[in-house]
């Protein structure tokens, strides 16, 4: 082995090391990692434990993961490129013509690109528990609520964005999102791990995440998301599941430019259209549907540290989820990079501690395999 072999290796050693304080830290009972650069594995782990209560099981590469929020950028705005791809949406179109109701208090000129950017004036988050099993009532909540600024003034990380999404998608696909979802990405790609609702004979393999004291009983293999449970567990904003090998073939089709395995599920034009910085000038940078680390432009106020850390390339993308998710892709040094835990398993209390930890993640990874620092604005952290 060459020297300079010894030393990458030494590096990936480094990045495993950081998985097992991750585990010393109490910042998440386990983790699954996979990088690759160029399309070549060079790091693949799993530590730790899939559940720690109520029987105890080891984290495995194969363990499935509730994706959280990632359902945002793999699910729904996948779907929506398609449908744009398809002749059937245009990133202006305004959501009123597809949402009924979305035409007042403010959302007159919301489009979907507003809400693919997190710019549509929406607020963060409702409570959406008392729509259970009414996603027709929610949506019409959603669709009175007025906006807080003027669309496209600002960012503001919304899942009632996303939900509105949701509507939008199935509206014009003409059928449910998680059947659109399927048919014409995950089982192309042959990702047999990924899906919402899993069925219960996935529950050995997938990790728990978070104990319910109302129910009295840890969520798993269920969505953790209280809406996203509320309404189903097929939303725009979250209950996806998936695995880090499903995670990194995804990855893979977009850093390729679409295509994966001799199967196109995207064309390179919307790739490109897809992960270009949207929001310049405004407080973060965002591409449609992830964080961007791409420069913002003159003006931009700083903001959170970014989960993708500070060595990323600038073309760098991602995402994270709640339940201790994230995926960062970063085209200029051809880099995918899947990190999946279950923090919320033992409780939400490290919230701080697993937002600081993926940035150090990510640099270790970023400087194991050589890529190269450059004005990497801060992105954002998104749950």
């Amino acid at each position: 082995m060459s020297a300079a072999m010894n030393g990458e290796a030494a590096r990936l050693g480094r990045v495993a090391s950081l998985l097992r304080e991750g585990i010393e830290r109490g910042l998440f009972p386990g983790a699954v990692a996979m990088v690759t650069r160029s399309g070549e594995a060079v790091f693949n782990e799993a530590v730790g434990q899939a559940a720690v209560r109520p029987v105890p099981r080891a984290m495995t590469l194969e363990t499935v993961f509730d994706l959280a929020s990632l359902t945002k950028p793999v699910a729904t705005t996948t779907a929506v490129m398609l449908l744009v791809e398809d002749g059937r949406l245009r990133l202006d179109d305004p959501a009123r013509l597809f949402v009924p109701g979305f035409e007042a208090r403010g959302k007159e000129s919301v489009t979907v690109r507003h809400l693919l950017t997190h710019t549509s004036g929406l607020p963060a988050w409702e409570d959406l528990r008392p729509f259970t099993g009414d996603r027709p009532a929610a949506l019409r909540h959603i669709a009175g609520l007025e906006v807080r600024w003027p669309p496209g003034t600002r960012v503001e990380y919304s899942d009632l964005g996303f939900l509105t999404l949701q509507a939008v998608v199935e509206e014009r696909a003409g059928r449910p999102l998680d059947h659109f979802c399927a048919e014409r990405v995950f089982e192309p790609l042959g990702m047999t791990r990924t899906r919402f609702n899993p069925p219960a004979e996935w529950r050995p393999f997938t990790a728990a995440t978070e104990y319910r004291a109302e129910r009295g009983e840890y969520d798993w293999g269920t969505v953790h998301d209280e809406n996203a449970r509320a309404l189903g567990g097929v939303c725009g904003h979250a209950g996806l599941f998936s695995s880090a090998a499903d995670l990194t073939v995804f990855a893979r089709m977009l850093l390729d430019g679409g295509t994966y395995g001799g199967r196109r599920i995207l064309s390179p034009a919307t790739i490109r259209t897809m992960t270009t910085n949207q929001t310049p000038g405004l407080n973060e940078a965002r591409t449609l549907g992830w964080s961007a680390r791409s420069a913002p432009g003159p003006g931009t106020l700083a903001g959170p540290p970014s989960s993708g850390g500070d060595l990323l390339s600038p073309s760098a993308f991602g995402h994270t989820g709640f339940t201790g998710t994230s995926l960062w892709i970063d085209p200029q040094a051809g880099l995918t990079c899947v990190l999946l835990t279950n923090r919320v398993h033992l409780g939400r209390e490290t919230t701080g501690g697993i937002i600081r930890f993926r940035g150090l993640f990510h640099n270790a990874v970023a400087a194991a395999v050589g890529t190269v620092a450059r004005d990497s604005p801060p992105g954002r952290e998104d749950r």
